[in-house]
């Protein structure tokens, strides 16, 4: 897509025709499989498991299963830079039936032989569906804070505390919770937990300003034993997985933004273009038009900084830059995609509020794109705190090899 040669002025930002074809495969999957969905999450406050069902097969039928694990373990084995090709299309779906197309959480590529057996390959197969259980009600920004704590005890570890905003918590089978060994947060440490452990329970199912097509429960788990080979990777290991694991979701996040704000301005011209006022269409007066061409330029800048920053860490890059990275691109979508929903509801007008339409949706949908998987204020944080240690550099110099 992106390449150059050393001490050649020759650069060349085309897709190129591999990755032209897998952007129109997923641009016809989503409008194909997902778009069909869209009203049913809307009017029934989430996806039937028949609805699932189907769109599960079709996950399968398409190719697009586990797009971020190998083909050994059952994914398809596509880059970061693919990847985000892919969730730019599957974020022009409303409702988050893009969650529909699972990707099993990154670390537990890191599992044992018999974990990868278990959990990551009948996962990417869509036979199973796992979830991440990080935050807490006093552990949100910051996973340090994390009290649920595991301790050693006949028959393996004992887990108690409490996990909120699970996403797909109510579909998944199994949970991947960070836990902290004696309470230590040194010992952070992710344990495979099956749903059905005696023990786990949904305290409850909160509803949210989105209609999602899964749900978000909050967990209890009360002296809940599971053994020592549920561990993922080792004791201590959690908080640097738990790091990798955000990376990708805020990744993730900032193309599916890409994609939403692209369907939001589609939306917003062809009504532009024929609603009519005054005796002439919208499009035309001049105030609508500047409004179209801010949100072009928004969409422009970041799509251009998503492609180049998922195009350098698909490659070798330093941890700590990709996180750094990570939270740029993450910041700048999910505050651009903002922007410009709420201008595609203002060109609507009153059309512009209506749950029938796409736009007034994506408006709802992606306001929580500046709040989980870390908040703007702290993405600011993060990439304040590298630009201290490492300089500007960070972020406005390219990544190459030298």
């Amino acid at each position: 897509m992106i390449s150059f040669q050393k001490g050649s002025i020759f650069m060349d930002f085309k897709l190129s025709k591999e990755h032209r074809a897998l952007q129109e495969k997923a641009r016809e999957f989503t409008e194909q499989v997902l778009f069909p969905y869209e009203m049913e999450v809307e009017e029934n406050n989430g996806l039937s498991p028949e609805s699932h069902k189907y769109i599960n097969g079709q996950v399968m039928e398409w190719g697009f299963n586990a797009t971020n694990h190998s083909k050994e373990h059952g994914g398809t084995g596509y880059t970061l830079f693919e990847q985000a090709l892919i969730s730019e299309q599957l974020g022009m779906s409303t409702g988050a039936i893009w969650d529909a197309v699972p990707q099993p959480s990154f670390p537990m590529k890191f599992g044992t032989k018999e974990q990868i057996e278990e959990y990551l390959i009948p996962t990417c197969q869509c036979k199973r569906r796992d979830a991440y259980a990080i935050t807490e009600a006093d552990a949100g920004s910051d996973p340090t804070m994390c009290q649920t704590t595991a301790v050693k005890c006949d028959g393996g570890y004992k887990i108690n505390g409490e996990k909120w905003y699970v996403t797909v918590g109510n579909i998944a089978d199994y949970l991947l919770v960070h836990t902290h060994i004696d309470g230590d947060p040194n010992k952070a440490t992710v344990f495979f937990v099956e749903k059905d452990t005696p023990g786990v329970s949904i305290k409850r199912t909160p509803e949210f300003t989105h209609h999602f097509a899964f749900k978000h429960p909050e967990f209890l788990f009360e002296d809940v034993v599971v053994d020592e080979s549920k561990i993922l990777k080792g004791i201590g290991e959690g908080f640097n997985m738990t790091k990798d694991w955000f990376v990708e979701a805020r990744l993730g996040i900032a193309a599916r933004c890409v994609g939403g704000a692209e369907r939001v301005l589609k939306e917003a011209n062809d009504f532009a273009a024929n609603r009519v006022q005054g005796d002439r269409v919208i499009r035309d007066y001049q105030v609508i038009e500047h409004m179209l061409v801010d949100m072009t330029m928004d969409i422009m800048a970041a799509k251009s900084l998503l492609y180049r920053v998922c195009w350098e860490i698909s490659g070798d890059m330093d941890r700590k830059l990709k996180h750094a990275r990570a939270s740029a691109i993450k910041l700048w979508c999910s505050e651009m995609v903002n922007r410009v929903t709420d201008k595609g509801v203002q060109i609507l007008g009153g059309r512009g509020y209506m749950r029938e339409n796409a736009v007034e949706r994506l408006w709802r949908d992606q306001r929580v794109d500046r709040i989980w998987e870390g908040t703007s204020e702290i993405q600011r944080n993060v990439i304040g705190g590298q630009i201290k240690k490492r300089g500007i550099e960070l972020y406005t110099g390219w990544a190459y090899e030298e």
